[in-house]
Parts: C-alpha cells; structure tokens; sequence
C-alpha cells in the first residue's frame, strides 16, 4: 500500500481537504499534507489550533480490503503516531482517549478519525496535529511540543516522510 501525496500551502482543515479528495476522485489511499490549517477541527467539535511549523497531515483509506476491524485500525494508527514520535523522544508517551497523545502529562498530538462512505466503499480519514515548534496555550489542560523537549530542531519533511512509511508498513500488514 502506498499513499499518494497531495501538498498544500494552506487549507482550511486537512481532513476536510481529504473528504473532498475522496469525493472527487478516483484515489483509494492518500496523505495531504499542508503548511497552515485555517480551520483544524478536534473532537467533539473543537478547533486545532494551528501554528506554521507544525504538523498537520491526514491519511485517507478505503478501508473494505482490511482484515482487522475498526476499532483495531483506530489502535493502529494511535501505535503509528507515537513510533513516530518515539523517534525523536525516548521518554514515555501517553494515550489519552479519545484522541490524544501526551508527553509528561501535556498534549502534543491530536488525532481525528473520521469515516466516509463513497460508492459503496468506506473510506477512513485520519487527521494528525503534532506540536512541533510550538503549542498552544489551553486554559486547564497543558500543551507541549517536541522542540522544547528535545532541544532540537526537527525537519519537517523528513517527519512526513517517516511518518508515510510508518503508515504504509503498518497498514499493509492487514491489508488482503
């Protein structure tokens, strides 16, 4: 399985970009990727906030060929984000359901799973955030990102690149 790239400067929201891709073509697996969200959503209806140098990239697959059920693929791409992320930094990563990822007790990734139905065929939508260089202030629940805990300054394309092939190993262990 291999994600086809659709790069963008600036979208209002990845995932909403990934809906219409869906709607309008003929692809089945996809990564957007762009360099500033006007209108990242969260769950339960919350705005990401989104800061340039950030992370904000959605995965969208046809998930009919899976092996595994829903649920287990939402797991999966949990387990996806944080080998990433462990990539990068060595210490304990939390799971915070329902979407969360965080680091010492602070946020550092949201994702946001969505599912759409085009021709019969369901399609999965996975939007990720990861702080990178900056994080927003949230009153009550702290927000980290990865170059205050590292001290480094990571490239941006080479975590898309990582996470890609993150993804299309990880899916294509359950694909039939």
């Amino acid at each position: 399985m291999k994600f086809k790239i659709f790069r963008f400067k600036k979208v209002n929201s990845t995932n909403d970009t990934a809906i219409r891709i869906i709607k309008s073509s003929v692809f089945d697996y996809g990564m957007i990727i762009s360099e500033i969200q006007n209108n990242g959503r969260g769950q339960y209806g919350k705005k990401w906030i989104s800061y340039k140098g950030n992370l904000f990239i959605s995965f969208f697959y046809n998930i009919e060929n899976f092996t595994i059920s829903l649920k287990k693929l939402t797991n999966i791409n949990f387990i996806s984000v944080k080998r990433l992320l462990s990539l990068y930094y060595k210490n304990q990563i939390i799971l915070k359901k329902p979407n969360d990822l965080l680091i010492d007790k602070k946020k550092i990734c949201g994702i946001l799973q969505e599912t759409l139905i085009k021709h019969n065929k369901k399609y999965l939508v996975v939007g990720i955030g990861i702080n990178l260089i900056k994080n927003p202030y949230i009153k009550n629940y702290p927000t980290t990102n990865l170059y205050n805990l590292t001290k480094k300054k990571i490239s941006i394309r080479k975590i898309e690149n990582e996470i890609k092939k993150i993804f299309e190993t990880k899916l294509s262990k359950f694909y039939k």
